[in-house]
């Protein structure tokens, strides 16, 4: 059914209605083109014949679900393309074993939801395109891993809300697409962790207004805000990005613009298809363009005398108030002609804030409010308040807002929170208190949210795990608790009883110096992050009944000593450790006892740990990161240059002694193929000098022990005792 091309090792079996990967396609293949198929599963293993493809065409397959493994191994693989699928989800699972994955294609699938951990295995994927699918929300950390993408494509999708570390960990991410999504305001906090982007895509998108340092990217170079509802400009609004050259705001409802302060490089500023007004209001906005050589595009709409006037050949002269008119009144009555003649509704809406009553948004983000404030609309449905000064949220302080579903209460500079105060929100499943100054929780500060499910509390000044307030929300699955001064983890907020739901908890960058036995007490914890920590041993107690856990991280820390069964709590589900930079000096030969074909990925980049335990009965790892160790090179490291050869996956371990070994990779290292075989146990010292032999004569024993001297004399310095 399928046409082959022995030549150039491709397999072509398009539009045969399979249903299945075909179990006969030669094992050399490097390209397999299967569009237009009905696979629409794709089981463990799929591709388990074909390892050494490096294309992949599984476009139009009608697939639902990628199962957990489908492509573990396919570590050669450089593109996937699974556009014009039916994919609905992307688990933890689903690209495992892709790791010199380049580009990803999945646009035009029916993705509602990413799980966080998706995409720690493409650490060198280039490019993402995720357009035209329908995700409604960006939740933190979810990109993680991927640590090489330069374009992340999120355009034509139904975006309403990034969380503030939606991109956190791109940092080679140099162009970004949010074209054609819902979002009502600009994601300032978010686009902050983008260092290296240079071209932002946002038009299409029903955002009113920029404001003050709404765009801070430092390289940012072409801003794309064309076809959106933009009515207002702040002059500032660029302050914090002063390398743009190109900026778009054509098709959006802007009678004028002033200067622009910021940009240093401003080329072009495109405002076609704006209702500009040419009077004195645009004059500024004239001198400006011409004194810094800024092409401006567009035409004016008024008055009549400069109708379709294109704005780059406007004269500074022609751009005049009427006599004796301020500029307040010569503007209202330019632009009177242009306005409505039906005055439209009003929204009911607090003072000082936003409300969008189709979109169910309303903002008051950065407008000063010391209290909560009241009067929004009664189907409001994202709540956006960050940047205020509420310092203390009474009980009730959000009553009338119960459809309420994502709550936005960043940097409110808030140390109290009154027990009901949240009383009412029984749709609320999203609650961001992130960098605010709380150092305790009342026990019923949640009361009233029952169904809250991912809770924000990182960049607090909290002392304590929260437990007894999280018993008042059964259902929370996720919770940041990262940049807080958490200093010990202590069995008396078992999470059992507080949180039995959680599977997910970020406690990086705290003062932990110590996990409690039973302290995560916990059926259905899969992800536990104590990395950046003052830990000095790995919490193999406190890891006790955390029997589900799959993904692990203790980077940063001060483990200077790995003992026998470290991880024999976790050995079982256990799929991710990461231990970078943990300062480990030595590991048992039994440190990693327990893990088996279970583990995917082990990190211990940047550790002074100079030989390793042996990593072969763990089968199933498909990413390993032994970077930055510096590694003794003699037959004591026979097993890890034996594993490394073995190994369908490129990892980089390197020699740092003895010294004319220095900088080569371990592969490369041909002393090890003069190493005798190592066994399981630690080798006994043997030598064919004393080994028992036939008898001799005297002439051939006095050969054999001259021998025996020299061979003895010559390997003295490098001689492994075991004992």
């Amino acid at each position: 059914m399928c046409s082959c091309d022995n030549t150039k090792l491709t397999v072509t079996c398009a539009g045969k209605n399979l249903t299945k990967v075909p179990a006969a396609v030669d094992e050399i293949t490097v390209k397999l083109n299967l569009r237009n198929n009905n696979m629409k599963s794709l089981p463990k293993g799929s591709f388990i014949q074909t390892p050494y493809l490096t294309h992949l065409n599984l476009q139009s397959c009608n697939i639902e679900h990628v199962k957990e493994g489908a492509f573990r191994s396919l570590g050669r693989l450089l593109n996937l393309n699974l556009a014009y699928n039916k994919i609905d989800m992307l688990y933890q699972e689903s690209f495992d074993g892709l790791s010199a994955l380049k580009e990803l294609n999945l646009h035009h699938n029916r993705i509602e939801e990413i799980q966080p951990g998706a995409f720690t295995q493409l650490g060198v994927l280039n490019m993402l395109t995720l357009s035209h699918n329908q995700l409604v929300y960006i939740p933190n950390m979810v990109f993680q891993g991927l640590h090489n993408i330069k374009w992340l494509r999120l355009s034509h999708n139904l975006l309403n809300n990034l969380a503030p570390e939606a991109f956190a960990g791109l940092f080679t991410l140099t162009r970004l697409s949010l074209d054609h999504n819902e979002l009502q305001f600009f994601p300032t906090q978010t686009m902050t962790r983008l260092p290296e982007v240079t071209r932002l895509d946002m038009n299409h998108n029903p955002m009113m207004y920029l404001g003050d340092e709404a765009v801070s990217m430092a390289k940012l170079t072409h801003l794309y805000l064309d076809h959106m509802s933009l009515q207002d400009v702040s002059d500032q609004a660029l302050s914090k990005a002063p390398r743009v050259s190109h900026l778009d705001v054509s098709y959006n409802q802007l009678h004028y613009l002033e200067p622009l302060s910021g940009p240093k490089e401003l080329i072009s500023l495109n405002l076609t298809g704006n209702p500009v007004y040419c009077n004195c209001f645009l004059r500024q906005l004239r001198q400006w363009a011409q004194k810094n050589t800024v092409k401006l595009f567009g035409s004016c709409t008024g008055p009549s005398h400069l109708a379709d006037e294109p704005l780059e050949k406007m004269k500074v002269l022609d751009l005049r108030c009427r006599r004796g008119e301020s500029l307040k009144e010569e503007n209202e009555k330019d632009d009177a002609p242009t306005q409505p003649t039906k005055t439209e509704p009003k929204v009911q809406c607090p003072d000082n804030c936003d409300c969008n009553v189709d979109g169910q948004h309303a903002t008051c983000e950065g407008r000063g409010h010391t209290k909560v404030p009241k009067g929004f609309p009664a189907i409001t449905q994202l709540l956006d308040l960050r940047n205020n000064h509420f310092h203390y949220l009474p009980v009730n302080s959000f009553k009338t807002v119960g459809s309420v579903i994502s709550l936005h209460l960043e940097l409110c500079k808030i140390h109290e929170i009154e027990s009901g105060a949240f009383s009412g929100m029984k749709k609320l499943l999203y609650l961001y208190l992130s960098d605010n100054d709380l150092t305790s929780l009342d026990p019923e500060a949640f009361k009233g949210a029952p169904e809250l499910t991912y809770l924000h509390l990182e960049g607090n000044r909290l002392l304590e795990f929260p437990g007894t307030a999280l018993a008042q929300v059964p259902h929370l699955f996720v919770l940041h608790l990262e940049r807080n001064v958490i200093s010990k983890l202590e069995p008396s907020g078992l999470l059992s009883s507080t949180a039995p739901n959680l599977r997910e908890l970020y406690l990086t960058n705290n003062t932990i110096t110590a996990v409690a036995k039973d302290a995560l007490d916990s059926e259905l914890l899969a992800v536990l992050y104590v990395d950046m920590n003052q830990l000095k041993e790995v919490p193999t107690r406190g890891l006790s009944k955390t029997s589900q856990l799959e993904d692990l991280n203790l980077s940063h820390n001060s483990i200077k000593w790995v003992g026998p069964n470290a991880f024999q709590p976790v050995s079982r589900t256990l799929k991710k450790l990461k231990m970078d930079e943990t300062g480990i000096e030595k590991m048992s030969s039994d440190a990693l006892t327990g893990l088996g074909p279970g583990l995917r990925a082990l990190t211990l980049r940047g550790n002074p740990v100079e030989v390793l335990p042996d990593l072969r009965p763990l089968t199933g790892l498909e990413l390993v990161d032994l970077n930055d160790i510096p590694l003794l090179c003699d037959c004591t490291q026979q097993t890890l240059y034996r594993w490394l050869g073995s190994v369908n996956f490129e990892v980089t371990a390197t020699c740092a002694s003895p010294p004319e070994q220095k900088g080569q990779k371990i592969r490369e290292v041909l002393l090890f193929k003069s190493c005798r075989e190592s066994s399981e146990s630690p080798p006994t010292l043997k030598s064919k000098t004393v080994s028992p032999k036939p008898s001799k004569t005297k002439k051939d024993k006095a050969r054999s022990q001259k021998g025996r001297a020299k061979t003895i004399s010559t390997t003295k310095s490098k001689v492994k005792l075991y004992g």
